[in-house]
C-alpha cells in the first residue's frame, strides 16, 4: 500500500499554502512533522478529499485521488483534528451508525466494535454519551471508527494534541502496532518531536515546502546532527515542542 504526492500545490487566494509538495508514504508508520502553520492540515484535506487538488497528483495504490474519489475513499480512514462525533449519542451508537454508512453487517460491527474498543481500554464506555469522554477517551473512539471498514490506509492529523502523556503514549502505541501488524499504511501528522522514533520514515514540511524525507536516522546523519529535535531545529528555525 503506497501514498504518491505528486507535485502539489495549494493556494488559498493569492497566498500559497503549499509548494510543489512530493513524498511517498510506504505501508508502515510514516511521520509528517512539521510547525503551526507549515501546511499540514491543508495537505490532510487533500489526502481525504475534502479540498479539491488545484495542481498536482495524490495516488492511492494504483488509484487517482483526482479521479477516483469515491473508491480510494471507501479504503481510507481518517482521523481529524478537531473531534467529529456526535455528542449526544453514546459510543455504540456514533459506531453503529458509521457502521452503516459503510454497509456493514450489524451484528459483525458489533463484535469488532467491542474488539477494538478493548484493544484500547475503553469497552467500560461502550453505553456512554460521548460528550461524558474525556478528550483521550474520545479520540481512541475516533480511531475505532476509522478502523471500522478495515481501511488500508490511516491518516491521523494532530491525534494527540492537548492529551495526557499516558493518553498520548497509548494512541502512539496502538497506531504503531496497527500498522505492523494490519499491513497499513499509516501517516501520522504531528509538530511534538518526541512522537517521532528514529526508525520512522519521516517528511519535514515547513511554510509549504517538504524541506526532508526518508528514514529519520538516516537524515540526522544525512544533515549532521545528533537526533530528531536537531534535526527539527535545522530544517524549521523552530525550537518545537518535545
Amino acid at each position: 500500500m503506497t501514498i504518491v504526492v505528486k507535485d502539489v500545490h495549494f493556494d488559498y487566494g493569492k497566498v500559497a499554502v503549499l509548494k510543489s509538495v512530493s513524498c511517498t508514504l510506504e505501508t508502515g508508520f510514516n511521520v509528517l512533522l512539521g510547525p503551526n502553520g507549515a501546511g499540514k492540515s491543508t495537505l490532510f484535506s487533500l489526502l481525504t478529499g475534502l479540498s479539491p487538488i488545484q495542481k498536482g497528483e495524490i495516488g492511492y495504490g494504483q488509484l487517482s485521488l483526482n479521479h477516483n474519489r469515491p473508491k480510494v475513499l471507501s479504503q481510507l480512514g481518517a482521523v481529524f483534528q478537531q473531534s467529529t462525533l456526535d455528542l449526544d449519542l453514546t459510543v455504540k451508537q456514533n459506531l453503529i451508525y458509521h457502521a452503516s454508512l459503510h454497509g456493514l453487517h450489524i451484528d459483525s460491527a458489533l463484535k469488532n466494535i467491542k474488539d477494538m474498543l478493548c484493544d484500547l481500554q475503553i469497552s467500560e464506555r461502550l453505553n456512554d454519551r460521548v460528550r461524558t469522554l474525556n478528550g483521550g477517551h474520545r479520540r481512541r473512539l475516533e480511531i475505532v471508527r476509522a478502523m471500522m471498514h478495515k481501511p488500508h490506509y490511516l491518516l491521523l492529523d494532530e491525534p494527540t494534541v492537548g492529551l495526557d502523556n499516558e493518553s498520548r503514549n497509548l494512541i502512539l502505541s496502538h497506531i504503531r502496532n496497527l500498522a505492523t501488524q494490519h499491513g497499513l499504511c499509516v501517516l501520522w501528522m504531528t509538530h511534538l518531536m518526541d512522537e517521532v522514533s528514529l526508525e520512522d520514515s519521516l517528511i519535514v514540511l515547513n511554510r509549504g515546502h517538504v524541506k526532508a524525507k526518508g528514514r529519520a536516522q538516516t537524515l540526522c546523519e544525512t544533515h549532521g546532527v545528533r537526533d530528531v529535535h536537531q534535526l527539527y531545529r535545522k530544517l524549521t528555525d523552530c525550537v518545537g515542542l518535545a
